[in-house]
């Protein structure tokens, strides 16, 4: 992470990275497929704890009840370190690649949570609807949450972005 925010992500060499980390290319290689992936490693690992969330939630609740679970598991996982959160983002941000990679985790992570609430027997298109909400409120929240540094929490954040669209789309 420190290499891509000093000389950038496109500058950074995987020899470069192999180096600071005390490693040879070819160990790195059995870690990552590729120099981005450094930055996509925990994915598998997020959607696994948040299926676990989906599957434990109770059968009375509604599918975005479920999904607000789900979206608390994702703030304890992903709000622990807020300055690597907002290097990672900003690295991110400024490569389309990136950019494009970080949008296919979160479709996958939808597509999941979307067939993990139609296992619960929620009916399309509310299965989808509920599931890509929740990915929207994950994505506003972490941006909002990783661009003010003093600011609450990312679960704070997090349930406060879920009120705000509540808010939106309530009839006036």
């Amino acid at each position: 992470m420190q290499l891509y925010v000093e000389r950038g992500f496109e500058q950074t060499t995987v020899a470069e990275i192999a180096k600071r980390a005390g490693l040879t290319a070819r160990t790195f290689f059995r870690y990552f497929a590729d120099k981005r992936e450094v930055l996509f490693a925990g994915s598998a690992d997020l959607q696994e704890h948040l299926m676990r969330a989906l599957e434990a939630a109770p059968n009375s609740a509604s599918p975005m009840q479920v999904v607000s679970a789900v979206l608390d598991v994702a703030a304890t996982a992903l709000g622990q370190h807020r300055e690597h959160s907002r290097q990672r983002q900003s690295v991110i941000n400024t490569n389309a690649e990136l950019r494009e990679r970080e949008l296919i985790k979160l479709a996958s992570l939808s597509a999941a949570l979307a067939e993990g609430l139609r296992r619960r027997g929620v009916p399309e298109p509310d299965a989808s609807l509920a599931a890509e909400t929740g990915i929207v409120v994950l994505r506003v929240a972490f941006e909002r949450w990783v661009s003010e540094p003093h600011g609450a929490d990312l679960s704070q954040t997090m349930r406060t972005t879920l009120d705000r669209l509540k808010t939106v789309t309530t009839a006036r």
